[in-house]
């Protein structure tokens, strides 16, 4: 008799992850490569585009046959190129720790954004500049690792000693509330302590001025991060079908949430300390990307590290082309896209208030 519950419990959840998943692999992998194709247009695009308009054909020519004797070769190796990488590379870490946010907690409102996390990485960052004179790059990226740790966890537990559970819309304002209160924390700090100027890139959120000492610290944080991601993609598939599904299936839900915590810290970490507060990425494209894809983990994670990349590159753009000569924050650029999606979802989901 326990043979056959136990056959039938396994058949169950086989069929509800036939269901739920409704992966579509070739719609995916045309994402991918389409992504892929557009990210690397939007960042030639992104490399010409500035207060000196370059031809794509220079910006080919210093890319493949480096002359440093040319100026416009040198805009584009030393200041241009840079920038639209760390662009790419940001948004792929922001979209793929909202998606891991989002399958992990069965939240559609968690994102870095909007859980406290990139506000305390902000906040972790003002206590550093104004407190250890001198700080390197690398000891930034890890005050943002300690930040946005300590952003996540308040959030839960706040949300934790809430009446009637962790609902995503309290999640969401409680990230919400958190994420105003460290915010606060960190203007205070910036402007008592004199480092309001320093810390306002931060704040604001951008690309830049970043160079390729950035783009080297990224690299090998965000190569582990996303390998360690891409091992999770099914864990967390199964997991965002609901703990009991998942412990049926025999997984260790614990270990999985404990690892994805990590590589959320990770990733974010890392992009806030390169590029600030940059927020609504982590929110908008996992939804984009779970339309299209369907709930698979497996391509939802590599598709939202496109699409999040190319969204940057292009916001970047965008920030550029508001106000030229001058530049919006690219902060403001993502929020104008974000805000009405979020106020969106918050409505749909607010039944669960």
């Amino acid at each position: 008799m326990q043979e056959t519950d136990t056959g039938s419990f396994q058949h169950h959840i086989e069929d509800i992850e036939e269901k739920k998943w409704n992966s579509r692999p070739i719609v995916a992998l045309l994402i991918i490569i389409g992504g892929l194709v557009a990210l690397l247009f939007s960042i030639g695009f992104s490399i010409a585009f500035g207060a000196v308009d370059i031809h794509l054909a220079t910006v080919w020519s210093a890319v493949f046959h480096f002359n440093p004797e040319l100026t416009a070769h040198q805009i584009i190796i030393e200041l241009r190129m840079p920038r639209a990488l760390t662009a790419a590379l940001v948004g792929a870490f922001l979209a793929v720790s909202g998606a891991i946010m989002q399958g992990m907690t069965r939240n559609p409102l968690a994102s870095p954004s909007i859980m406290g996390v990139t506000d305390g990485a902000a906040f972790a960052i003002a206590i550093a500049l104004a407190f250890f004179a001198g700080t390197t790059y690398i000891e930034i990226m890890f005050w943002s690792f300690a930040g946005a740790g300590l952003g996540a966890a308040l959030v839960f537990m706040i949300g934790a000693f809430s009446k009637g559970g962790l609902t995503p819309v309290k999640l969401a304002l409680a990230g919400t509330a958190v994420g105003a209160l460290l915010s606060s924390f960190s203007t205070a700090i910036g402007i008592h302590f004199r480092v309001a100027q320093d810390l306002s890139f931060w704040f604001f959120g951008g690309v830049a001025g970043t160079s390729w000492t950035s783009v080297q610290l990224l690299f090998p944080v965000g190569a582990v991060g996303l390998i360690l991601a891409f091992m999770l993609a099914r864990s967390i598939t199964v997991l965002s079908l609901g703990d009991e599904v998942a412990k049926g299936l025999g997984q260790h839900t614990m270990i999985v949430k404990v690892l994805g915590t990590i590589v959320v810290l990770v990733l974010t970490g890392a992009a806030v300390s390169v590029a600030g507060a940059v927020g609504f990425i982590g929110l908008v494209i996992p939804h984009i990307t779970r339309f299209l894809v369907g709930l698979d983990y497996r391509w939802i994670i590599p598709c939202s590290a496109v699409l999040g990349g190319l969204l940057l590159v292009l916001a970047d753009i965008g920030a550029r082309m508001v106000n030229p000569p001058f530049e919006t924050p690219v902060g403001a650029i993502t929020a104008l896209i974000g805000v009405p999606f979020f106020l969106y979802l918050a409505r749909r989901d607010g039944r669960g208030l």
